[in-house]
C-alpha cells in the first residue's frame, strides 16, 4: 500500500492555485477536466516529493465543481501536513503575500496556515528545530487553526 492523495474540494480554482502553487509553492503535476460531470482535478505535489518520487508522490487534489457550491467546516476535515526547509522564511513570504499565519511558528517547530476555501495546513520544521524568535515569539493565535 501506498499513499496517494488528499482531495480537498475548492470553490475557485484560480484563487486555490495561487494559494496552494504562487505561495506555498506546490507543484501542478496534471490536470484533468471532465465535461460530462463538469468537474476539474488538479493534482499537486510538493516539490522536494516531487523530484524525489516523480509521479508516485503524495499529492494533494483540488476538486472543482464547476457548479457553485458552498463549502463549510473546512475544520472538520483536519489538516494538510508538510515538512519544510526554514519554517521562518516560509511564514515570512507567506504573511508577505497575505496569507495569515494563525498558530505562528513561536516554538521554530510548527505553524498552521489556511487555505481560501478554509483547510488548515500545518507546516512543520524539518529536521532541526529552529530557536524561537521574535516576531514569532510575541505573536498570538489568530482564528481556528
Amino acid at each position: 500500500m501506498r499513499y496517494l492523495h488528499t482531495m480537498v474540494r475548492v470553490s475557485d480554482l484560480e484563487s486555490a492555485l495561487n494559494f496552494y502553487c504562487a505561495k506555498l509553492g506546490l507543484k501542478e503535476v496534471r490536470r484533468t477536466e471532465n465535461e460530462k460531470g463538469r468537474f476539474t482535478l488538479v493534482f499537486l505535489a510538493a516539490p522536494d516529493d516531487r523530484d524525489a518520487q516523480g509521479d508516485r508522490s503524495p499529492m494533494v487534489e483540488l476538486t472543482w465543481n464547476w457548479d457553485p457550491e458552498n463549502y463549510s467546516g473546512g475544520r472538520n476535515f483536519g489538516h494538510l501536513a508538510y515538512a519544510v526547509k526554514d519554517i521562518y522564511a516560509l511564514c515570512e513570504k507567506l504573511a508577505a503575500a497575505g496569507v495569515t499565519i494563525h498558530r505562528p511558528p513561536r516554538d521554530g517547530h510548527m505553524a498552521f496556515i489556511r487555505s481560501p476555501d478554509g483547510i488548515s495546513i500545518e507546516l512543520l520544521q524539518e529536521g532541526r528545530v529552529l530557536p524561537p524568535r521574535e516576531p514569532w515569539i510575541s505573536m498570538p493565535n489568530t482564528g481556528s487553526w
